[in-house]
């Protein structure tokens, strides 16, 4: 079964209707058969840009317990890792939730993310140099 990491700007594409990206995130969901991966910062990061509103944040739960999402948490060696991602790309620059999902990926060897940041799992890397293939193309 496939396998892909789940980041926030997806995420949030995927639930709130006004984001620019919405319709193109929604298409390439529903044309994706597998399994969905994610971190608890992609969690907190999402719920965080949604809206304070509990209608909101109650769609973005229950995403990850319907669709069956996988949420990861972090160990102090992730959490260690993560510190060690972050000054490395400090230019790009990578943020909490980004260095998660790459040290997700190396633990899991998963190299597909949907997300909206191509900037920055375009030059990410992992397990000695390996790149992310990033979904939805053209973002």
């Amino acid at each position: 079964m496939r396998s892909i990491l789940l980041d926030t700007g997806a995420f949030v594409a995927l639930l709130d209707k006004s984001e620019k990206n919405h319709e193109h995130c929604v298409e390439f969901f529903k044309g994706f058969n597998g399994k969905l991966f994610t971190t608890e910062p992609v969690l907190t990061e999402t719920l965080y840009l949604l809206s304070p509103s509990i209608k909101a944040q109650k769609a973005c739960i229950e995403f990850i317990l319907k669709v069956g999402a996988t949420l990861v948490p972090q160990s102090l060696k992730s959490l260690s890792r993560a510190i060690v991602l972050m000054e490395k790309y400090k230019d790009i620059p990578m943020d909490f939730a980004d260095a998660t999902l790459v040290v997700l990926a190396e633990e899991t060897g998963i190299d597909e993310i949907f997300t909206l940041d191509a900037r920055g799992f375009n030059v990410y890397r992992f397990r000695e140099k390996k790149g992310f293939k990033v979904w939805p193309e053209g973002k």
